[in-house]
């Protein structure tokens, strides 16, 4: 039956609620366990595990002990085969978590390259123009000289108008052909 919006949802309740877990969250439990697996305090609590069933099953009170020395501790073998048939596959698949976060952030890290490399590219187009602009810019040392020029032009063209307006003066009248006639 095909569920209709326009009415209430039909609620099954159970004794007990199966607990959800996502992909994730089994994911992040196993790394979790893989991680303590590789750690000296695992090897340590192991270790005092296997000693303490040994010392146990050989010296403790005949009557209490479970795994027999006679079979080669089968339990203590049985325990340990368990723990390692579990123990692989939550290792691998913390490490195929692993494998892809890895390509996750080598792909990040490829396409952050490809835009510094875009960027640089860019940069370097900039600042190629840049060279050739300033090239066509007017440098501060041409500009002063250029400044001079017209300055030295404009000073002489004012010195040319004040001879051209100055009246002649006795000075600079020619001398008649006897010399200055001195009245005394």
């Amino acid at each position: 039956m095909a569920e209709r919006l326009d009415q209430p949802r039909e609620v099954r309740r159970t004794f007990l609620s199966r607990p959800q877990l996502g992909d994730d969250a089994v994911g992040r439990i196993s790394e979790g366990i893989a991680r303590f697996l590789g750690t000296p305090r695992f090897l340590l609590y192991l270790t005092l595990f296997c000693a303490a069933w040994l010392v146990w099953n050989s010296w403790g009170p005949e009557r209490l002990r479970f795994d027999s020395a006679e079979f080669g501790f089968t339990a203590l073998t049985l325990m340990l085969s368990l723990q390692a048939s579990y123990a692989a596959p939550l290792i691998l698949l913390a490490q195929n978590r692993q494998a892809d976060r890895d390509r996750v952030s080598a792909e990040q890290d490829r396409s952050r390259t490809e835009r510094s490399l875009a960027d640089t590219e860019f940069l370097a187009r900039e600042m190629a123009s840049l060279r050739i602009a300033l090239g066509e810019v007017a440098t501060r040392d041409f500009v002063r000289s250029e400044l001079r020029n017209l300055l030295e032009e404009i000073e002489e063209a004012r010195a040319a108008e004040r001879a051209a307006d100055r009246p002649a003066d006795d000075d600079d009248a020619p001398v008649p052909e006897g010399g200055p006639r001195h009245r005394s």
